[in-house]
């Protein structure tokens, strides 16, 4: 055999960088495959780890999510903690108050318009009420009047009450009075008692909160559902024979009904344009055709803390 020529040599030597190079090039893919594995895998983890943070979060947040009525009835306890015979909330709870409730949609309190108490009713009678009872307590109530097309809650009063009204669905006629109390303008006149009109007028829903007070505001009044509708109301505090807030109603005369029956010592002189405003209440027992009946509220409960 011959020497080995230079050309074998340098043959020989790069076959052996070959194998060296693809040795290293396996060894350090071997690395970086683990490598990539072992990133993976916290990668993975990781991800793991940020989606149970968030819903975790999100399970958090919707918990501490408070619905419309429970921050009503937190607003309620706060506003009314003191409330008695004749109380008035300062103006800032007032507005507290109206806000909350001026948010306050027909789905808030689990209602739509196809429930059964709001389809027409075919009777002889006037149509049944049904009222949701929401909360009541010594200080404050909270309910719901569900009134079919053409259903009435007759005139009457609220003793010494602030009443918050809201309009959540539907279209209501609404007629208010409060008594005529200055003396020079008050005739007296047996069984009847002479008040001025506040409110007459159609509502309709959506609108803002009507407030009456225990002495304006329209404490006395009559509601009339065009079309059927539904009121949410909260009473402050609510009726209470034994405290003296009984509810009254009543039954409504134009002014001219008694005015030609007045003495002189009667009459006074009230200006002609202010007579159209004016209308003669009388007491009268709870109509007989008002039927007012209860249903179960199935709307979000409330928690009392």
């Amino acid at each position: 055999m011959g020497k080995a020529t230079e050309g074998d040599i340098k043959e020989k030597g790069f076959s052996k960088l070959d194998q060296e190079t693809e040795t290293n090039t396996e060894d350090t893919n071997g690395v970086s495959n683990t490598n990539k594995n072992r990133n993976t895998t916290t990668s993975d983890r990781r991800g793991k780890n940020s989606r149970r943070r968030q819903k975790k979060m999100v399970t958090l947040s919707a918990s501490s999510v408070v619905h419309p009525v429970q921050r009503l009835f937190n607003a309620c306890k706060h506003v009314f903690a003191t409330a008695g015979t004749g109380f008035v909330p300062s103006p800032d709870k007032i507005e507290q108050l109206s806000a909350l409730l001026d948010e306050i949609q027909p789905a808030d309190v689990g209602l739509t318009s196809k429930m059964p108490f709001f389809s027409p009713q075919v009777t002889r009678r006037a149509p049944t009420i049904t009222y949701l009872h929401i909360h009541e307590c010594e200080k404050f109530s909270i309910g719901i009047f569900c009134l079919p097309p053409s259903g009435v809650l007759p005139l009457h009063n609220h003793p010494g009450m602030t009443v918050f009204s809201k309009l959540l669905l539907g279209t209501m006629h609404i007629k208010s009075y409060d008594w005529l109390v200055d003396p020079s303008q008050s005739p007296q006149h047996p069984n009847v008692r002479l008040a001025k009109v506040k409110v007459d007028a159609d509502l309709t829903a959506p609108c803002k909160t009507s407030i009456l007070y225990p002495a304006d505001g329209g404490n006395m009044h009559c509601f009339t559902a065009v079309t059927a509708c539904a009121v949410l109301d909260v009473l402050g505090p609510p009726y209470s024979d034994p405290e003296g807030r009984h509810c009254t109603y009543y039954s409504d005369y134009p002014f001219t009904t008694f005015s030609g029956t007045l003495t002189d010592d009667e009459k006074v002189s009230i200006p002609e344009e202010e007579k159209e405003k004016l209308d003669w209440l009388q007491e009268r027992d709870k109509p007989e055709d008002l039927v007012v009946v209860g249903a179960v509220y199935t709307g979000p409960e409330i928690v009392e803390n």
